[in-house]
């Protein structure tokens, strides 16, 4: 399933705020051994643990979007829309930090 955030940042600043969301969400829930390698500059891998089980997937920079999408375990699939409800929750208030920043540099 392919859950698309959309955005109004130029790609360097969607990339940071992907890689800040990652960050806090590695922060927070360490428990689950998040993690986000960039493949290029527009792919990357991401996944964690859940009751020793891995999801994995893959997060795509687009102009105007970052689709996130993961692959789950069948016994995993009630947590799919918790892990994607937090890594949507990360993103989108980092793109909104990274507006901020636009506009306190223009102003």
């Amino acid at each position: 399933m392919k859950h698309t955030i959309e955005h109004d940042l130029n790609d360097t600043e969607a990339k940071l705020a992907t890689e800040r969301a990652i960050a806090q969400y590695r922060e927070r829930y360490q428990e689950y051994e998040p993690f986000l390698v960039w493949r290029d500059e527009k792919r990357a891998e991401l996944g964690f643990s859940v009751k020793g089980m891995k999801l994995k997937g893959s997060m795509e920079l687009r102009p105007g979007a970052v689709d996130v999408d993961l692959d789950v375990p069948f016994l995993l699939r009630p947590f799919k829309g918790v892990a994607i409800a937090a890594i949507d929750k990360e993103v989108r208030h980092f793109i909104e930090e990274a507006r901020k920043e636009r506009s306190q540099k223009a102003g």
